[in-house]
């Protein structure tokens, strides 16, 4: 079954509970890889960490594990609000690009001589497989998992009565539905290792997502300009949220003890 995860935040579970050896490597390239193809590692020689120019993805990660990495956080930034990225300014262009990234840390990369302290994995999406292509990364401060939470719980109801002023339900009556049944989401497979409060926080903020994304699909030109940019300031707090919540739930950094 295909994951509604977005591939940086498969990574980033499925990655540090490797790394971490909570599970083996087979259930790792089955949840990364999901319904493509392959995915690969890029560039890994060049920031001084050995390896051919392209290699597997486990080959990559394993090679990331000998220099001491033991964490992968994922992040969702875009224009404006680069959540999780911390430059250097190549690397948040590249993901902003994107939309995703991770961010592969730990205290052994940081101690290894002419390593950088954090390495930043870009994915390059062509046909079926996706290469994720290194980069050298810092992290930037974290919204953690309880401050993420409280603000996505505050951004669903202030959207929801924003969305119903501006009659979205005339012209998008499958908004008005999600919002009537928060409820219901989609269940995520979850490594062990991942909280349960963030397992459940990543599948809020990806409903967020979805929500902002029915919204503000085309609708045939049956609003005018006006409305259409009121619709997208509605939306932008909800959007916010839902993006902090996705990358705070998949940030081992900022996570709960479990």
């Amino acid at each position: 079954m295909t994951s509604p995860l977005p591939a940086a935040a498969r990574l980033a579970w499925w990655g540090t509970a490797w790394l971490r050896g909570h599970v083996v490597a087979d259930l790792v390239v089955d949840a990364v890889v999901d319904d493509q193809a392959t995915h690969a590692v890029a560039g890994l020689g060049s920031l001084g960490l050995g390896g051919d120019a392209t290699e597997t993805l486990l080959g990559g990660l394993g090679r990331l594990r000998v220099e001491g990495a033991d964490t992968i956080g994922a992040a969702f930034g875009v224009e404006g609000d680069p959540v999780g990225l911390g430059g250097p300014p190549v690397f948040n262009a590249a993901a902003l690009e994107a939309g995703e990234a991770v961010v592969v840390t730990g205290a052994g990369m940081r101690a290894h001589p002419g390593a950088p302290g954090a390495v930043g994995l870009v994915p390059v999406v062509v046909g079926a497989a996706t290469t994720w292509v290194a980069k050298p990364a810092a992290r930037r401060q974290l919204p953690d998992v309880g401050e993420a939470d409280r603000a996505l719980r505050a951004a669903l109801p202030a959207t929801a009565d924003l969305l119903a002023r501006l009659e979205v339900a005339r012209w998008r009556p499958e908004v008005a539905d999600r919002l009537m049944d928060l409820r219901h989401r989609e269940a995520l497979d979850a490594p062990p290792g991942v909280p349960a409060r963030c397992v459940e926080l990543a599948a809020r903020g990806l409903q967020a997502l979805e929500i902002t994304d029915l919204a503000l699909e085309d609708d045939g030109g049956a609003i005018s300009a006006a409305e259409a940019d009121a619709r997208a300031q509605a939306l932008r707090p909800l959007a916010r949220a839902g993006r902090r919540a996705l990358v705070a739930a998949c940030s081992p950094e900022v996570w709960p003890p479990s």
